[in-house]
Formats: structure tokens, C-alpha cells, sequence
């Protein structure tokens, strides 16, 4: 498959239903559908691409504004969750394409960083390095090094605790 094939592209209301279907069967439960659909109806600085072949949602990835207590409110600062490929077009490079393409997104809508809760080895290649490198913690109990951040304008990271919107915490 070549990324000629692959079209990512912003969300549009005819894609929720394929995004619900993508993310259920990327990790094999509801959870992660659900709280997209959650994240949606927050409308918080919400990000969400999808990754299309031919007629068919394969892949999603999305975003939701967090804040570091004590930190500026006009810095936009994001976490990614979650980002699904369709088990059936996995191992292809859709989900480095979703990352590339969503990371360009944020560049272009002047978000201060990104936060993500992930394998290291993967988010390393894009520019993801441990969240305490920058004294940043996480309000959830995650191992500390797949606690990763990107700052994708200088200066705009602050040590603190990092919040999560509720439909997190649910």
C-alpha cells in the first residue's frame, strides 16, 4: 500500500459512526469509541483527522485540550487519545501518516505542545520525549516514560500537573 492510497483528512458528521467502528475494533472494546464520541460532544479544542481508502474509515486519530494547573490559559495545549488503525490495515504506516498529518495540523493551529500516553519506541520517532524532562507530571498513575511530550512552540511548556478533560476520567 502506498500513502497515495491513504487520504487523511479532518473529520466530517458522516465519519462518526465508521471513527465509533474504527476504535472498537482497533482496541477490541468500546471504551476508546466512547470516549472519542465524548471528547466530540466537549468540543474543547477538539482535533479529530481520520485516515481514508477509497470509501472506507481504516483509521483516527484525536485530540483534546488538557492544562497544566498553574500554567497560562491562552497556550493551547493538547493530548493525543486515542489514535486507531483498523486491525485489518495495521502495520502499513497509516497511524506514522495520522501523526505526521495531525502534528502539521496542531503546528498550523498554533498548539503549544502535545501530551500522549503511549509506547516510546513509536512516539520517540515523531519527537516525543519523556513528560518529566520538562517536570511535567501526569494526574493518572502511568509508567513515567510512556508519559511523553512534544513541544511544538518554545516556551509554552510549564512544570506542573497535568488535567484531563472528565470524559477521561470516566
Amino acid at each position: 500500500m502506498t500513502s497515495a492510497e491513504i487520504i487523511i483528512r479532518a473529520e466530517q458528521p458522516s465519519d462518526i459512526a465508521a471513527i465509533h467502528a474504527v476504535e472498537a475494533a482497533a482496541f477490541g472494546r468500546e471504551a476508546e469509541a466512547r470516549l472519542v464520541d465524548a471528547l466530540r460532544d466537549l468540543n474543547n479544542q477538539f482535533i479529530s483527522l481520520v485516515a481514508r481508502q477509497n470509501t472506507h474509515i481504516v483509521g483516527h486519530i484525536c485530540f483534546s485540550r488538557v492544562v497544566i494547573q498553574g500554567s497560562l490559559d491562552d497556550v493551547i495545549i493538547l493530548a493525543l487519545a486515542p489514535l486507531a488503525v483498523h486491525p485489518e490495515h495495521q502495520g502499513r504506516g497509516i497511524g506514522s501518516m495520522l501523526v505526521r498529518s495531525s502534528l502539521d495540523e496542531c503546528r498550523r493551529r498554533t498548539v503549544g505542545a502535545i501530551f500522549v500516553v503511549g509506547d516510546p519506541g513509536y512516539y520517540f520517532r515523531f519527537g516525543f520525549a519523556p513528560a518529566s524532562e520538562r517536570g511535567v507530571r501526569c494526574e493518572f498513575d502511568v509508567p513515567a516514560d510512556a508519559f511523553r511530550v512534544i513541544e511544538l512552540h518554545a516556551g509554552t511548556l510549564r512544570a506542573g500537573l497535568l488535567k484531563y478533560p472528565p470524559p477521561f476520567h470516566g
